[in-house]
């Protein structure tokens, strides 16, 4: 992996690019849309460059695989590497992008730091940034062929069959590929990216669980309407497009599914944790637990605002009941029923059984509430599993 005249290059450094890195990701974005303004319009979460997240994700994955390499230079961190990857699949991302963004990136890296990136400096780093380009390619070109799809055309045509206002702001979608041809194979908890083209002609991406079992011919995405303002950000432009405009009988532009939170097959008791739209891919490995008979205990945990905001949840306290040995606690701020637990989630009088494996989806923040919990009860770290939807900010947070 990472050469030990690099490695301590790196790690004499890294505390200087780690405090230059947002200045330094701020400016690659801005160079690499000056000169290819088709990535953002095409490619790249609009409305996640204007708030800033896409940069954050940036610096927050390459300060992480800096750091992991320069502790561990043997080896590299596979479990980033691989969410990384599936997200990268998923949006059709290519080899031949690769040397794009070092070019931009390297090119912001010299003009911040100036004179301390010396020819050794840059290529202990030209070296970390290869290490990591180079994993991603293999992991993603994988991808494809497991998929049997080519590389940046991972894109197939879905007809709208179905239709379900499930909140004010949360409506289902059914789908079935309109070539009449099988739905391609998904594990319970993988996602899928849908590409719309909006009203400039932009053709905008943004990536949705699929919330229905792996076995049914018919794909179920359930998409919340984001409006931005209302949490000091741009609206959600793929969201309201899909809202406002599509109905039973359109078409859209669907991904082969991706996605590494996956509800593996195994007897271990488990816990699938959730706060909002995070409920989907756990409705997905609800429904292939039932659909596979699975016995060991399951417990199930969803946080919302109130009962009338948690989407699906019809669904998700009956797909709980048909199971075995399972329970449903929902805790919510406001309006709960008696049956329901007020406030936020609190696991402390929550039984876990021994050997419990724990998946969670949701906002940051609840996901590192959760997972703290957990560890405090005695859950491994790797026996916890996350997903976040849009960049993954949780290295940067860390």
């Amino acid at each position: 992996m990472l050469s030990e005249k690099s490695t301590a290059t790196v790690r004499a450094t890294l505390p200087a690019v780690g405090a230059a890195i947002g200045e330094i990701t701020d400016l690659f974005y801005r160079n690499l849309f000056d000169a290819r303004p088709e990535l953002l319009r095409d490619l790249f979460n609009r409305g996640n460059q204007a708030a800033g997240l896409q940069k954050q994700a940036l610096a927050g994955s390459i300060a992480a695989f800096a750091t992991y390499l320069v502790a561990h230079p043997e080896t590299r961190p596979d479990v980033m590497l691989n969410r990384i990857a599936h997200k990268h699949a998923s949006l059709g991302v290519t080899r031949t992008q690769y040397p794009l963004v070092h070019q931009h990136l390297f090119a912001a890296i010299t003009e911040v730091l100036g004179d301390a990136v010396t020819p050794e400096v840059a290529e202990a780093w030209d070296e970390v940034y290869w290490l990591m380009a180079n994993a991603l390619i293999a992991i993603e070109e994988r991808l494809h062929a497991e998929r049997r799809v080519v590389a940046g055309d991972v894109w197939r045509e879905w007809t709208v069959t179905g239709r379900t206002e499930e909140t004010a702001d949360c409506a289902t979608f059914r789908l079935t590929p309109a070539d009449g041809a099988p739905a391609p194979d998904f594990k319970p908890g993988q996602y899928v990216s849908v590409q719309v083209e909006l009203a400039d002609g932009a053709r905008q991406i943004r990536q949705y669980s699929l919330s229905s079992a792996p076995g049914s011919p018919v794909r179920t995405i359930t998409v919340k309407r984001v409006d931005g303002p209302a949490a000091g950000g741009p609206d959600g432009e793929v969201s309201h497009h899909l809202h406002a405009h599509v109905r039973p009988g359109d078409t859209l532009r669907v991904s082969a599914p991706y996605g590494d939170l996956v509800l593996t097959d195994t007897t271990a008791p488990l816990l699938l944790a959730s706060a909002g739209i995070g409920c989907t891919p756990m409705l997905s490995m609800l429904e292939h637990l039932v659909d596979t008979g699975h016995g060991a205990p399951v417990t199930v945990v969803h946080a919302d605002r109130s009962p009338a905001h948690h989407p699906l949840r019809s669904d998700h306290r009956a797909l709980t009941a048909k199971l075995a040995d399972a329970r449903a606690l929902f805790w919510y701020e406001a309006d709960a029923t008696a049956e329901d637990r007020a406030g936020r989630v609190d696991l402390r009088g929550v039984a876990l059984p021994a050997g419990t494996r724990a998946y969670l989806c949701g906002p940051l923040p609840f996901m590192r509430a959760v997972r703290e919990q957990l560890l405090a009860r005695g859950v491994p770290a790797s026996d916890i599993h996350y997903e976040v939807f849009g960049p993954d900010l949780w290295l940067t947070a860390s």
